[in-house]
């Protein structure tokens, strides 16, 4: 792998964050420092963000949790405090695979539950699929394991094209119409802060095509690889989908109905929000986990 040239937020963009007030921790892995929140004690909860968000995306879920377990949210290479890679072609699945699997081995993170939504299901559950035993629970939310076996939504498509290729591209306004609630005061911002201009933007660029298409794509063998662990999947499971994300609509029915440790259980379905869903439907979202948590 080609040597990574990588950015640096300044830290002052970070300064007053609604709801934020969590302590950064940092770790260095592949040659970039990559950010983590680290809060609580006790059976470690790993909460996986997509694209184009970063840990500030699972803030209402920390005061639930965190009373009872370790919460950890990483922020993806490219996203939130953790550094950039500069270029659009420094972004691969592996890449963001590998720096996961060096991240928990850094933190020896084990006993795991895993949180994830958007492209922390696509590395998470990857993750998984490569290490089983690593994690004891897995909560599922608004994600796919694509193997290029069948069109992708329009949505997803129209969505793809703009990342790569529109000239305005304000991440803040990216989280809000990936929601169906208003966001709250200065939380538009938030989002917008780890991207002081348009050089720190190459992940959220990147990522949409970094979905695998093709059956020959990269990141198909760690996908199929965790479908078939799924498939063979009885530790506790949660599935938690919204009821207004045009593009992962239908996703849940697979890990619903080939995850064994699911049969017979409904989809929790999250009304009234959308892509999101952690930023809808936060509190919500985590009470079910809480409960999930204590139940198993």
């Amino acid at each position: 792998m080609a040597a990574i040239t990588f950015l640096r937020t300044p830290e002052e963009r970070f300064a007053n964050l609604p709801d934020f007030p969590y302590q950064p921790h940092y770790t260095e892995i592949l040659g970039g420092r990559m950010h983590y929140v680290d809060e609580g004690q006790g059976e470690t909860i790993l909460c996986l963000h997509g694209e184009p968000s970063w840990s500030y995306l699972y803030r209402k879920f920390i005061p639930v949790l965190s009373p009872t377990a370790r919460v950890v949210c990483p922020d993806l290479f490219g996203f939130g405090r953790s550094d950039k890679p500069a270029k659009v072609e420094d972004y691969s699945y592996a890449f963001h695979f590998q720096a996961l699997q060096a991240f928990l081995a850094a933190l020896d993170l084990r006993n795991i539950t895993l949180v994830c939504q958007d492209w922390g299901g696509l590395l998470g559950l990857g993750l998984l699929g490569a290490d089983p035993d690593r994690f004891s629970r897995v909560v599922i939310m608004n994600t796919f394991l694509p193997i290029g076996n069948r069109p992708m939504p329009a949505a997803f498509t129209a969505w793809k094209t703009f990342a790569l290729y529109s000239p305005v591209f304000h991440l803040g306004m990216v989280i809000k119409k990936g929601t169906a609630r208003p966001l709250g005061p200065g939380v538009e911002d938030a989002y917008d802060a780890p991207f002081p201009d348009k050089t720190f933007k190459a992940g959220a660029r990147a990522f949409p095509a970094l979905v695998p298409t093709k059956a020959t794509d990269p990141g198909v063998p760690e996908m199929t690889r965790a479908r078939e662990v799924l498939s063979q999947w009885t530790k506790p499971a949660l599935v938690l989908f919204s009821d207004k994300d045009p593009i992962m609509r239908g996703g849940e029915r697979w890990f619903n109905h080939n995850i064994p440790s699911r049969a017979g259980k409904p989809v929790i379905t999250i009304n009234n929000a959308g892509h999101f869903l952690q930023e809808d439907a936060g509190e919500e979202i985590a009470g079910y986990i809480a409960d999930f948590l204590m139940e198993t």
